[in-house]
């Protein structure tokens, strides 16, 4: 799971395995596998940047 913050400042917590893709158009947009959608602040690379902590975290406990 990541933390982001939508546009007013409210955090939520996303599946990140549930992302099907992230995209800046200028605002950044999460669309999930449901097809819903999510607007954030942070960037894309951001984003990405919170998926990549999040899988090595989950598959350092696995070892």
């Amino acid at each position: 799971m990541i933390e982001v913050t939508r546009l007013n400042d409210t955090k939520l917590i996303i599946n990140a395995d549930l992302i099907e893709k992230v995209e800046e158009s200028p605002d950044t947009v999460i669309t999930l596998t449901s097809g819903n959608k999510v607007i954030v602040k942070e960037s894309r690379q951001e984003v990405r940047n919170l998926v990549i902590l999040y899988k090595k975290e989950i598959f350092s406990r696995e070892l």
